[in-house]
């Protein structure tokens, strides 16, 4: 029971706060399997409004978390076409952070934002500076001027940006708005996409995605153009176009390199892969995962001492057409990690369907969580992880139950740490699903956040008090920032 107001307020604004990160964390706007694009994007945009007119601190705070990209582009949006609601030193703490979460976000989803900014007509001299200090930070304009030429011209006219610096010729200026001005180019890739237009060689010399467009008009053969272009390719270029480029989406591929993809997105790729492939790579497929896994695991390594995992591998899990397989990738990169994570031979793994060969999982059945809770907790763990969308059904609530008594009956001491991750947002509840008040839950998106995850599900337990809670989102903000700290959220 709560003391005094203050700290009831304080709760709420805690509980609030973690729903608003869960959410940040896994949703996208995409449709999931138990609901529409249209369901998660509303949800998103009242969870949006509520936070950011709420507890505007914290929501710009959430910037230095690792909350997926689309929400990272609506905080900066919203903070942005809202600026009027903040003091002159949120502003100031707002734009640090800003500056700072552009950097890490991709070129292409920076460009859609400048655009959406404009067409909302946000012009103050606020975000025309911040966009105007980003664009000047590009490392290369003219690779941008090609590749994304539409987001780089209208940007470029939005904050009335000068290119080319004193003494050097404005090639990139020509290209964007003069196109005809020039005969030749001395950057090479404007001047290749120049000569594209009536030299097939020079197409080659073009990123792919500008490149695919010519190639398309020229009536190359996709096949042969791939093959051509592969080593300009990016990693994941070469993964997405495997198949295209007649190598077969189960063959060995020659050009990437598994060893250095990061952990989730291995999952995905070998979830790709048909069961004969799996088996016949399977060392091949098993050392990477593993050398994956004990890299994200950093210091963390053999660290959790004895860990029990419950891993749902259940019809959901196959995830929706924008999320292909995605649940269940999480869970099979959480299992490499959680093994790295745990004391050497001190981890188990159980999962919904009963296999015990992680490396030829599937989406299949229905989600029997409860019966493996309890096995795993007879084991005795240290640490039990539970990796589910949260839709318990065989039967219905089992799970929650179970952990209940355990939490309240059998071990009130709180032997074993339980926490559940769930990489499916629920649009329904704004928030993902829980299995039972007393566990901890945090929304997952790539399995190499979860120590961290694991830190802030603690704060759902109630313990430690929303002081604790606005003291870790202060430390992160002065990490993100690199400096000692103002404030954000106090």
């Amino acid at each position: 029971m709560t003391t005094s107001n203050g700290t009831d307020a304080g709760l709420v604004a805690a509980e609030d706060v973690l729903l608003f990160v869960n959410a940040a964390i896994t949703a996208t706007g995409q449709r999931e399997f138990r609901s529409t694009a249209y369901q998660q994007q509303l949800s998103l945009d009242f969870l949006h409004e509520y936070v950011r007119v709420n507890y505007r601190r914290v929501y710009a705070a959430a910037l230095a978390l690792d909350i997926n990209d689309h929400n990272a582009a609506l905080i900066v949006r919203g903070l942005l076409e809202h600026a009027a609601d903040a003091s002159a030193g949120e502003r100031r703490a707002e734009g640090r952070l800003i500056a700072a979460r552009l950097a890490k976000l991709p070129p292409q989803r920076v460009y859609r934002l400048f655009r959406a900014l404009r067409a909302a007509g946000v012009n103050n001299r606020r975000t025309r500076a911040i966009m105007r200090d980003w664009l000047t930070a590009r490392p290369d304009p003219a690779h941008d001027a090609v590749k994304y030429r539409a987001g780089l011209k209208t940007a470029a006219r939005h904050v009335h940006l000068r290119f080319g610096g004193a003494g050097e010729p404005d090639e990139t200026g020509d290209f964007l708005f003069r196109p005809g001005r020039r005969t030749s180019y001395r950057h090479g890739l404007l001047d290749a996409w120049r000569r594209a237009h009536y030299e097939q060689g020079a197409v080659e010399e073009l990123p792919l995605t500008i490149a695919e467009g010519f190639a398309a008009r020229r009536g190359m053969k996709r096949e042969v153009f791939l093959e051509r272009m592969a080593p300009r390719m990016t990693r994941l270029e070469r993964l997405r176009t495997l198949e295209q480029r007649g190598t077969g989406k189960d063959a060995r591929p020659a050009d990437v390199d598994l060893a250095v993809m990061p952990l989730t997105r291995l999952a995905l790729y070998v979830l790709s892969l048909g069961f004969e492939a799996r088996r016949g790579r399977r060392a091949e497929l098993t050392r990477a995962l593993r050398a994956a896994a004990r890299r994200a695991a950093g210091p963390h390594a053999g660290s959790w001492g004895r860990v029990a995992a419950v891993l749902d591998d259940s019809y959901s899990s196959s995830g929706s057409g924008e999320k292909r397989r995605r649940p269940l990738a999480v869970a099979l990169a959480c299992h490499f990690l959680l093994e790295a994570l745990a004391a050497p031979g001190a981890y188990s793994a159980l999962w919904t369907s009963g296999r015990t060969d992680p490396l030829l999982v599937r989406p299949w059945g229905p989600t029997p969580l409860g019966s493996r809770v309890l096995d795993a907790l007879e084991l005795g763990p240290d640490r039990l992880v539970i990796v589910s969308d949260g839709w318990d059904n065989a039967p219905p609530g089992l799970a929650g139950e179970v952990l209940r008594v355990w939490r309240t009956r059998l071990d009130p001491e709180r032997r074993t740490a339980v926490v559940h991750v769930n990489p499916v947002y629920d649009a329904d509840g704004f928030d993902v699903r829980r299995l039972a008040p007393g566990v901890p839950t945090a929304g997952v998106r790539d399995a190499e956040d979860l120590p961290a995850l694991v830190e802030i599900a603690g704060f759902a337990e109630g313990r430690t008090g929303a002081a604790a809670l606005y003291a870790y989102l202060d430390r992160q903000v002065a990490r993100f920032v690199g400096d000692d700290g103002a404030g954000a959220t106090s």
